[in-house]
């Protein structure tokens, strides 16, 4: 069965940090860009962050920068978040697919069905 599966999500305080994992089943993930969104309550979805396949070239939204780190192995990919806000509240989707369109993934191939975080005090 091809999959995505995303972990990590869960409750915060505002400050804190969390690291989300993103893993495949029924295909090679190192074949793909990876792609991290997300989808806040009422918003639309927004592409958060894109990682090539070498891991080498990375791009990140600007409410993002400086405090998520995209980074990926052979075996799956992370998004490692620090300095939460309660605006980063949203379900987060790991995707793979053709290319980095600066921080969005372009021509998605797989999605995973979301982990919430919650930054809450």
């Amino acid at each position: 069965q091809v999959q995505l599966v995303e972990s990590g999500g869960g409750l915060v305080q505002p400050g804190g940090s969390l690291r989300l994992s993103c893993t495949a089943s029924g295909f090679t993930l190192d074949h793909y860009v990876i792609g991290w969104f997300r989808q806040a309550p009422g918003k639309e979805r927004e592409g958060v962050t894109c990682v090539s396949r070498t891991g080498i070239n990375t791009y990140y939204a600007d409410s993002v920068k400086g405090r998520f780190t995209v980074s990926r192995d052979a075996a799956a990919a992370y998004l490692q978040m620090g300095s939460l806000k309660p605006e980063d509240t949203a379900v987060y989707y790991c995707a793979a697919g053709s290319y980095c369109n600066g921080e969005e993934l372009a021509g998605v191939n797989y999605w995973g069905k979301g982990t919430l975080v919650t930054v809450t005090s």
